[in-house]
């Protein structure tokens, strides 16, 4: 018996380890300045689109998927500040992780104010663990200055607020 307890303890540390080390390693990516990898999806139009094409803008990219209720709950802020931004110089891009038929649903009832691309599973999860996603959470949401240089970095729900205070200093 004391075996397998002696077992379970250092399963548990070494469990412990492995999650301060990958938390370590998120707060070291987030501190360095990243360039934004380029990318190209296609829109709920099925027009390719690229992030080139918003190059020189502010880009608030927000990886998010129909299913997610915590990524439904943040759109109409970002819809309100795209808004009152504009699109001269700030571009809230949403990468669905999801599938052409459900975005196009959630467009119909919703009428997103700023592109949707639809990067599906695979290659929208790939892309958000480059830009620092390595927990595979959404929604996740990323913010680019102009330079192209990702500058915020933030899992779950975002409030309008928090990000206005992100953006507001880059105008």
């Amino acid at each position: 018996m004391k075996t397998i307890q002696w077992i379970v303890i250092i399963g548990l540390l070494a469990l412990t380890a492995g999650m301060g080390v990958r938390m370590y390693m998120q707060w070291q990516m987030d501190k360095e300045p990243q360039l934004l990898t380029e990318f190209s999806f296609p829109d709920s139009t099925t027009r390719l689109r690229t992030s080139n094409e918003w190059q020189g803008k502010i880009m608030v990219l927000n990886f998010w998927a129909t299913w997610c209720p915590s990524c439904l709950k943040e759109i109409p802020a970002f819809m309100a500040l795209q808004s009152r931004y504009g699109v001269e110089k700030v571009q809230f891009v949403g990468i669905a992780l999801d599938d052409l038929a459900a975005v196009n649903a959630f467009q119909e009832e919703t009428d997103v104010n700023y592109p949707l691309l639809i990067a599906g599973d695979w290659a929208g999860f790939a892309l958000a663990k480059k830009l620092g996603n390595i927990m595979g959470a959404i929604p996740y949401t990323v913010v680019v200055n102009s330079a192209g240089i990702i500058i915020y970095r933030h899992m779950g729900e975002l409030s309008a607020s928090e990000l206005n205070s992100v953006v507001e200093p880059l105008l």
